[in-house]
């Protein structure tokens, strides 16, 4: 296969996970969400670190922070995605990109290699991955360390948006450790798959570690329910959650 047949070949398995090739009600969807997240952040920040975690697994969570970050991309934004979840990560592979060397090898390496190794996606020149890297044996106290906080720092003063797709809550507690530096974060509930009371002790466990949450991003809505369903749905369930 020749090169650019190749590039052609990356761009279509990229593309894959990506709203612009779901439906228009999904595409819409995260355009609003887009939209909520630059209301939500209406300051002058240079750079915006958005975490982006759920309950439990198999929530969406990861389709939801490439997508977001995807859409910021789209809105002109300078992006950059980090894949986070160090125990079971899933970017690299959605995106069809090597995870060789990634978050955990940048943390035990040390600083030097900031901006090595960082992904400029084919499908944007605005978005920029890191994978997770090596599995390692601790990714709490690496989230939790001054290095991964000067790592972002670093980051920071070369995009807009930072998003960090984070291992559930309440499962683990990387979503809280690194709560701190975050400027919001966002729960991703599955229609009919998350339980109120993961749901509740998730939202517990954000709030003791006074982290500010954005608000919660339904994943598998039904296509028919439409826009005003899941509007009017999200405010009921957040309703529900804080009675």
């Amino acid at each position: 296969m020749s090169k650019s047949a190749e590039s052609r070949a990356s761009i279509i398995d990229q593309r894959k996970t990506l709203h612009a090739n779901l439906s228009f009600a999904a595409a819409e969807a995260y355009k609003m969400l887009r939209t909520n997240i630059f209301f939500s952040l209406a300051d002058d920040k240079k750079c915006h670190i958005i975490g982006v975690t759920s309950s439990l697994r198999g929530e969406g969570k990861s389709t939801t922070a490439i997508n977001l970050s995807y859409s910021l991309a789209e809105a002109g934004k300078k992006v950059l995605l980090i894949d986070a979840d160090m125990r079971l990560p899933s970017v690299a592979k959605k995106m069809e990109i090597s995870n060789d060397i990634g978050l955990s090898d940048f943390l035990v390496n040390a600083g030097d290699k900031v901006g090595t190794n960082i992904h400029k996606t084919l499908v944007h020149e605005n978005w920029h991955i890191i994978t997770s890297g090596s599995i390692p044996p601790n990714p709490s106290e690496l989230l939790g360390s001054n290095r991964m906080k000067k790592f972002l720092e670093v980051l920071s003063e070369r995009y807009d948006f930072i998003v960090i797709d984070l291992p559930p809550v309440t499962v683990v507690t990387d979503a809280t450790i690194l709560s701190p530096v975050l400027d919001g974060i966002a729960i991703v509930v599955k229609e009919n798959g998350t339980d109120r009371r993961s749901l509740n002790e998730c939202v517990r466990l954000l709030e003791m570690s006074e982290a500010k949450i954005l608000g919660f991003i339904m994943t598998n809505v039904k296509e028919e329910s439409g826009a005003y369903y899941k509007k009017k749905y999200g405010a009921n369930y957040y309703k529900q959650v804080n009675d």
